[in-house]
């Protein structure tokens, strides 16, 4: 089994050297290209108006000057040009992507990328609860647990086109309460807010900040599993189109 590893952390990222390690539990074919620099929040966003660089860094390790769908387009064209991936795997990102995380998520982007090229694709995150946390975020129970959650999906049938979304919980490897297999979630961020700063040369600058509002958890959602400790396993398809909405519409517009 040929196995794609990306994320959008970054080639340093300490997540990603993680799922290496996962990786290398499932194959001894595996390749690692992904961003050189932190793409977070990059969605599934391309580089298109100027070019970018790719610096190898060792066999089957590549370091892209790009997004994350650049790095598994990269991948595909070119790295491992002599045969696609069996599987791609993306992070483990620092953070959870949970609920609408999704959109946004660099991670999940690029296990989107790698499902619209009919290869069965992972995104996985480690959730931390502590503010903050910088570099001092555990990827411990992703470490634990990765194997573990990955094993079924590899020999279970897909639908095409699907990709699936896995969160770690931010407690101790022992205190996971188990896997649970739950749809995806929707949070309130209420407002955006906006943090204006100056910088030392006196000119204004902007940092985003999404303000969380309280909320009723939802059950059987990856939001509510998460909080009681469970790896949450989401399925997700490419397929945007709300259906509901479009049998009225076709009844407008017959």
């Amino acid at each position: 089994m040929r196995i794609l590893v990306t994320n959008d952390d970054g080639i340093h990222a300490r997540g990603l050297t993680v799922l290496e390690r996962i990786a290398a539990k499932l194959s001894d074919d595996v390749t690692v290209v992904a961003p050189a620099e932190e793409q977070s929040g990059k969605s599934r966003s391309l580089t298109l108006t100027e070019p970018f660089r790719v610096r190898r860094l060792g066999d089957k390790r590549f370091a892209v000057r790009g997004t994350p769908t650049d790095c598994v387009m990269f991948a595909l064209a070119d790295a491992m040009k002599d045969g696609k991936p069996d599987l791609v795997l993306s992070g483990v990102n620092r953070g959870g992507n949970l609920a609408e995380d999704v959109s946004y998520s660099g991670t999940v982007s690029a296990a989107m990328e790698g499902a619209l090229a009919g290869i069965r694709s992972i995104a996985l995150s480690q959730r931390y609860a502590q503010t903050g946390a910088g570099d001092r975020v555990s990827f411990d129970t992703a470490e634990t647990w990765g194997e573990r959650v990955l094993r079924p999906l590899l020999d279970m049938e897909w639908a095409p086109r699907t990709l699936v979304n896995i969160n770690f919980p931010p407690v101790a490897p022992d205190q996971v309460k188990g896997i649970r297999a739950v749809s995806q979630g929707l949070r309130d961020y209420g407002r955006v807010g906006i943090e204006k700063r100056t910088d030392p040369r006196g000119f204004d600058y902007y940092w985003l900040a999404m303000g969380r509002l309280p909320q009723q958890l939802l059950p059987d959602t990856d939001l509510d599993a998460i909080e009681q400790g469970f790896v949450t396993v989401t399925p997700l398809h490419l397929d945007l189109t709300h259906r509901d909405s479009l049998e009225r519409l076709k009844s407008v517009y017959s």
